[in-house]
């Protein structure tokens, strides 16, 4: 559920525009400090946020249809002219939600149901944006949800999903919490350890229980790491255990780290999966459910292929693995945070302040009125590389460091990855960090350096 791992070495790729420029490896940097915090509650954001009317509106047809060519363009459209009749101070996030929607039904569309298989259960990662716009248009729409934690819980709650639609999919949670969740109306889980199996048992009898296999790197830009599940062998004497203690056992979950541009890696943890479903089922023990976790991509600066592709190579491989062990196909569920929210997002920042290092650099210091603390913690390891635009701006272009506003030195976005920058760039001019909508406001400080967290204007 966390968004680190273990350090993940990549190459940078143009991605056209202001993107990465050279193809130079990038480095890794020593661990950055991290300082968060939510201030009230998110279900106290969310009953206090007014309805936009906009979100009555788009949920009013939930018929998944394939991606249209000119989503991208209108979502920008939409963005710029809210950006210009309203000029809001930056540094701030605005997100099009008619693009959250339309991302949710052309993903409900490739991972439909066919005559061949059942369509897959979409449960939205709340981590990715929890704006309670978000959630309440994905209500609307039909939409499960994957919590991190209670206040997670009690903000999708808060904006009309049903209990029965959420699970708690964190592998690490206080026995308190978890009988919150239940008290709450929550029945699923996700575990990865025998303590935390028995304290759902204790505290949330007879709930559901996936269990999650641990996955080496697959290549994903911000991997997990060693942070979460367990071996194959554990997994199946955990499941095994569920059953004993009352518990459902739901079926084997993994997680192939965020922004995963090959669609083809699910099909290690779906053959390891498969293999377990099958001996539990010679114990007379079955799985009726397969949670491949999420994934799925947002447009940086690497292309990535599109949903149906995904689609196509995890059913394939559903299919194979599971007629492979003679089993029925369990119904597939997925996780999918980022791939819903980043590409309607624009992050909107400012120049504060244009320098040279010396009067012979030739590669400029741009520091904006937005950093890691206030919403680019992805940057970190410069994992995610964002596609910029810099309105009003054109002409000659020169590399740039690019940096934060606080007093810390840890505080650079990019140094290794080379974007560059037009000539003229100057003090108060507008920088955008386009597909932002995901992994970014959710991370935002509370005050660090004074500074506030990061605002989110949904249209």
């Amino acid at each position: 559920m966390a968004r680190r791992g273990t350090p993940h070495d990549g190459t940078t790729r143009d991605g056209g525009m202001t993107g990465a420029a050279n193809g130079s490896t990038r480095q890794r940097t020593r661990d950055w400090k991290v300082r968060s915090g939510m201030g009230h509650s998110l279900a106290y954001r969310a009953s206090h946020t007014p309805q936009p009317t906009v979100v009555t509106d788009l949920a009013t047809s939930v018929r998944p249809r394939p991606p249209s060519s000119a989503e991208a363009t209108g979502a920008m459209i939409r963005i710029r002219s809210f950006l210009d009749d309203t000029s809001p101070p930056t540094p701030c996030l605005v997100l099009d939600l008619r693009t959250v929607r339309e991302r949710y039904l052309q993903l409900a569309w490739a991972f439909g149901p066919t005559e061949s298989r059942t369509g897959a259960r979409l449960c939205y990662a709340v981590k990715a944006n929890p704006a309670p716009e978000v959630v309440r248009l994905l209500v609307g729409l039909g939409a499960r949800f994957d919590a991190a934690s209670v206040p997670e819980i009690e903000l999708c709650l808060s904006c009309g999903a049903s209990p029965d639609d959420i699970s708690y999919g964190n592998t690490i949670k206080k026995r308190a919490d978890i009988a919150r969740a239940h008290a709450l109306g929550v029945h699923l889980f996700t575990s990865d350890s025998i303590d935390d199996v028995s304290a759902i048992a204790e505290c949330a009898p007879g709930s559901s229980v996936f269990c999650r296999i641990l996955l080496a790197d697959t290549g994903s830009l911000t991997p997990f790491g060693a942070k979460f599940g367990c071996s194959a062998s554990m997994a199946e004497d955990l499941l095994a255990t569920a059953a004993r203690l009352g518990l459902r056992p739901a079926g084997v979950a993994f997680h192939v780290g965020s922004q995963q541009p090959d669609p083809g890696v699910w099909d290690t943890g779906i053959a390891t999966a498969a293999d377990i479903t099958a001996r539990l089922a010679a114990r007379g023990i079955m799985l009726p459910m397969l949670n491949v976790g999420g994934g799925l991509p947002g447009q940086y600066t690497q292309a990535v292929p599109p949903f149906a592709s995904y689609a196509a190579a995890i059913t394939a491989s559903v299919c194979r693995h599971f007629d492979r062990v003679r089993l029925a196909a369990p119904r597939v569920m997925l996780e999918p945070g980022r791939c819903l929210v980043a590409d309607a997002g624009l992050l909107r920042a400012e120049v504060v302040l244009v320098s040279r290092k010396s009067t012979v650099d030739d590669r400029r210091w741009v520091y904006l009125d937005v950093g890691r603390y206030g919403g680019l913690a992805e940057t970190e390891q410069e994992y995610i590389t964002y596609r910029l635009e810099t309105p009003g701006r054109g002409g000659p272009t020169g590399p740039v460091y690019l940096a934060g506003p606080t007093c810390d030195g840890d505080d650079v976005l990019y140094q290794h990855t080379v974007y560059e920058l037009p000539m003229d760039l100057r003090q108060g001019d507008p920088v955008d960090f386009l597909s932002a909508g995901a992994y970014t406001a959710s991370y935002s400080s509370v005050a660090f350096n004074g500074f506030p967290p990061l605002v989110t204007h949904c249209i």
